[in-house]
């Protein structure tokens, strides 16, 4: 019961979490907004509640005690026939349109407005002060407020500016408070704008370079804090590019060396002539060639390659001859533009390693490809033996070989899938394993493009 009631309580907070910006610039925002507006909420609770009530209590008051002095004089003291005088008094010294009528039923109640706080008032205190049935009307008439009072043998009608009776300024307050606000937030808006950009171009500097693509024009802006960032990430760079060209050249001079060696042995075997022996020997140079070209392409990498336009469509062509050529049946469909921004060598690489996998191992692949909303997605389905679902992973390990399975190549180095999940990774992808529709393996490839 207490594990459940735990797990009731962490759902609220699990939905405000999901609903709540993932970027930086609109949390930064609500940062900034909602606690102006909690403010702003407060403050106008409290004039309304304190100010505008009792400034609208105060002014109900005067004209209640005025429309009160009307009746004692008007009941106590002779008025002329027309209660000419009377009038005169009511407008120049209480400023109040005041009409006697014939006694009569008094009109059926108005609509109340829906913020009653000027009628609830009136009410409250005519019925206070005064003590006589009443009628008013405070939306009939937008600029004066109607009141009648049954005094029995006659009724008394008044009509006073709704200024007497009500705050009616409120609104400018509220207006300049909102506007105040708004013009804050605005220039707050802008700020924040330009402290959050420095952030942004040092996230896209970045994955620029993660993804192998130049990012010669960033330079350090913003708060000391983000340049101390930025700074950090252009001494990682620095230091990444100087391994990276050390071990480029000291792989060149190891290959340098291996293929010298190996170019003697050729010119050896020659002299050698003809026979089994001698073929045996130069299949074993070939092999080792190979397997030496092998390991330096996956010690080497891509990352002194630079990103340019390429055409996809071209290099699933070239990929599907050379499994044709080893006997596989290919079929491919390409969908959207077919120009992307990779590593040429390396995706080229990555693109051959999975489809001419699939060929040594099926007889017919299936290929898929499309390039839509900044994705490149290449899917390659084959009908061979394919791999279990619990070595998938293990089989991206370098030099990693199954015993009885898609991988047992005797002639190859196990680095296939290894290179092709690298170069994936280093354009900001990746390389994922699965069944295939056909029976056997699919290999699909995710990268930006």
């Amino acid at each position: 019961m207490g594990r459940r009631a735990g797990q009731i309580a962490k759902l609220p907070a699990s939905l405000l979490y999901a609903s709540l910006p993932k970027r930086l610039f609109p949390r930064s925002l609500l940062i900034m907004v909602l606690p102006v507006i909690l403010l702003q909420s407060v403050v106008a609770y409290v004039f309304m509640q304190r100010h505008w009530e009792l400034v609208t209590r105060h002014l109900s008051e005067a004209t209640v005690r005025d429309i009160t002095a009307l009746i004692y004089v008007l009941e106590d003291y002779p008025q002329d026939k027309n209660y000419e005088h009377f009038t005169v008094l009511a407008r120049d010294k209480l400023d109040l349109n005041a009409q006697v009528l014939p006694a009569g039923p008094l009109p059926p109640p108005a609509p109340k407005p829906f913020f009653a706080l000027l009628d609830r008032t009136l009410s409250t205190l005519i019925s206070t002060e005064v003590g006589r049935p009443f009628w008013i009307d405070t939306v009939g008439r937008s600029d004066y407020v109607e009141i009648r009072i049954d005094l029995g043998t006659k009724i008394l009608r008044v009509f006073a500016r709704r200024s007497q009776t009500y705050a009616s300024n409120a609104h400018i307050f509220l207006v300049w408070m909102v506007g105040t606000s708004l013009v804050l937030i605005a220039i707050a808006i802008l700020f924040l704008r330009n402290q959050i950009r420095p952030i942004q171009q040092l996230a896209s500097a970045a994955e620029s370079f993660g993804r192998g693509r130049p990012v010669d024009n960033f330079r350090p802006r913003g708060a000391l804090e983000v340049r101390q960032a930025a700074l950090a990430f252009l001494e990682m760079r620095r230091r990444i590019e100087r391994q990276m060209e050390q071990r480029t050249t000291m792989l060149a001079g190891v290959s340098h060396d291996l293929r010298t060696i190996l170019t003697r042995f050729r010119l050896e075997l020659a002299f050698l002539g003809e026979g089994e022996e001698v073929a045996a020997l130069k299949s074993d140079v070939d092999e080792m060639n190979a397997m030496l070209e092998a390991y330096l392409a996956f010690a080497r990498g891509d990352g002194d390659e630079q990103s340019d336009k390429v055409d996809l469509t071209e290099m699933i062509d070239d990929a599907a001859e050379d499994a044709i050529a080893q006997g596989a049946s290919v079929r491919w469909t390409f969908e959207g533009e077919p120009t992307i921004v990779v590593k040429p060598n390396a995706f080229r690489r990555l693109v051959t390693n999975v489809i001419l996998n699939a060929a040594r191992y099926a007889r017919t692949i299936e290929i898929a490809a499309r390039h839509t909303d900044g994705w490149v997605t290449v899917i390659v389905d084959d009908d061979g033996p394919g791999i279990p679902a619990e070595m998938r992973e293990a089989v991206f390990r370098p030099f990693f070989r199954l015993d009885s399975a898609r991988n047992q190549d005797r002639s190859g180095t196990g680095l296939g899938l290894t290179i092709a999940r690298d170069v994936a990774r280093g354009h900001g992808g990746d390389v994922v394993l699965g069944d295939a529709p056909l029976g056997g393996l699919r290999v699909r490839v995710r990268v930006p493009g």
